[in-house]
């Protein structure tokens, strides 16, 4: 399973309130999902479903048990790079 989490929450915008938070996305929805049921998330908090960009918001905690869990810790660019990577070809083309 390949799970990332970005470090937003090292940036102004991964600040909310009072919370630190991350992104965490994963190769496939599966493994997001599978990642998102193993540290404890429920499947309803999963954001632009059904999409090359789907992903959680997660804050330090949950991101400390994804890390736990073996997620691969990246950069926002690198998430940004890996959600355009996964568009198909027509909408990368798009994009640029």
């Amino acid at each position: 399973m390949t799970v990332y989490a970005d470090d937003m929450y090292r940036t102004t915008m991964g600040r909310f309130r009072h919370m630190k938070m991350s992104h965490m996305i994963a190769d496939s929805t599966d493994e997001l999902l599978a990642m998102a049921d193993q540290i404890g998330l429920k499947r309803k908090w999963l954001q632009k479903a059904g999409t090359a960009d789907d992903h959680f918001d997660i804050g330090m905690g949950l991101r400390a048990k994804a890390v736990a869990a073996c997620a691969v810790e990246i950069t926002m660019r690198e998430l940004a790079q890996k959600c355009i990577a996964r568009r198909p070809s027509s909408a990368r083309n798009q994009s640029n």
